[in-house]
């Protein structure tokens, strides 16, 4: 894929050849597009694309502004860091208010015990995305979190509604990627599909990049709820029904507090949490609740317009 002079290459370990391509494919969205941006969750992937972004394009400010769909239920741990890090690097952040979609009447919010907001932040999303006018939105998913996902390219078109349709996927050949789009469509770019979870893991490792303390194991109160364990938060609806205990925790995937689950673990360091992976039969993906709804639940969400 890449053309290198004096056998370079060679020398390059399995890491090396993934930052290559990513810093390959943001440079090659800072070329085709007016006005990109970096879709930052606070997840470990999102946040291992702030990184690859420096390597990209520093000392220069970044071509994109990061930006941030606020659920108004996240951790309290990735708001926190969110800002921190916003503060290091020095970028711009545009965030997107779930419940300022509700306020609006864009999106009605949820009933009942299991009610989430993670399904209305398509809305606002989209919303943001056509108040900035952004062409492309770079994000962290990757194919081996879940089958939806697989069958994404790497430049991922969205019609002016943005919503994604499967069949219409572009052909990409070797490191040719096609930026081209109509009036009103954008495309979702994705410079770490072909990481996995271990990949994302060893290069947070040698690169030494900090995260939230929710993927480290820790002493967390929790309640079960449909079988896995939820951080006793009062946007969980939690009632007289529920037991909260304490448990030594840690999350696979940061997201909606309403929809991620927490995973029983004793890894404290990132050494343990590589084992752990390694060791793991279920998905990263399995500790999504909003992923269990359907056997196509993310594809649905995908096509209308979800990242």
């Amino acid at each position: 894929m890449w053309i290198t002079y004096n056998n370079e290459i060679d020398k390059m370990d399995y890491l090396d050849h993934l930052e290559a391509e990513a810093i390959y494919i943001l440079r090659e969205v800072a070329g085709q597009f007016e006005k990109p941006a970096l879709l930052f969750s606070g997840g470990k992937d999102s946040i291992t694309l702030v990184h690859l972004a420096q390597k990209a394009f520093k000392p220069g400010k970044f071509p994109f502004p990061l930006v941030h769909i606020d659920t108004g239920h996240n951790f309290k741990e990735t708001i926190d860091f969110r800002d921190w890090l916003v503060a290091q690097i020095g970028e711009k952040l545009i965030v997107g208010s779930v419940q300022d979609s509700i306020d609006q009447g864009r999106v009605r919010e949820q009933k009942g015990k299991n009610a989430s907001r993670n399904a209305l932040q398509t809305v606002t999303l989209l919303d943001t995305i056509e108040k900035y006018k952004f062409d492309a939105c770079i994000g962290g998913a990757r194919r081996d979190e879940e089958k939806a996902r697989a069958k994404e390219r790497v430049f991922s078109v969205r019609d002016e509604f943005g919503q994604w349709d499967p069949k219409r996927q572009r052909a990409e050949l070797w490191d040719i990627l096609n930026g081209n789009i109509n009036q009103g469509e954008n495309v979702r770019v994705f410079p770490i599909s072909n990481w996995t979870e271990l990949d994302v893991w060893n290069y947070i490792k040698r690169e030494n990049i900090a995260l939230p303390s929710l993927y480290f194991s820790h002493e967390r109160e929790v309640v079960s709820r449909n079988g896995q364990w939820m951080a006793a938060d009062q946007c969980l609806q939690i009632d007289n029904e529920d037991i909260i205990t304490c448990k030594m925790v840690r999350f696979r995937t940061v997201g909606d507090m309403t929809c991620t689950a927490a995973v029983c673990s004793e890894a404290v360091h990132i050494d343990d949490i590589i084992k752990e992976i390694k060791a793991s039969t279920i998905s990263e993906r399995g500790a999504r609740i909003d992923d269990k709804v359907s056997e196509a639940a993310m594809e649905e969400r995908k096509k209308e317009g979800y990242f």
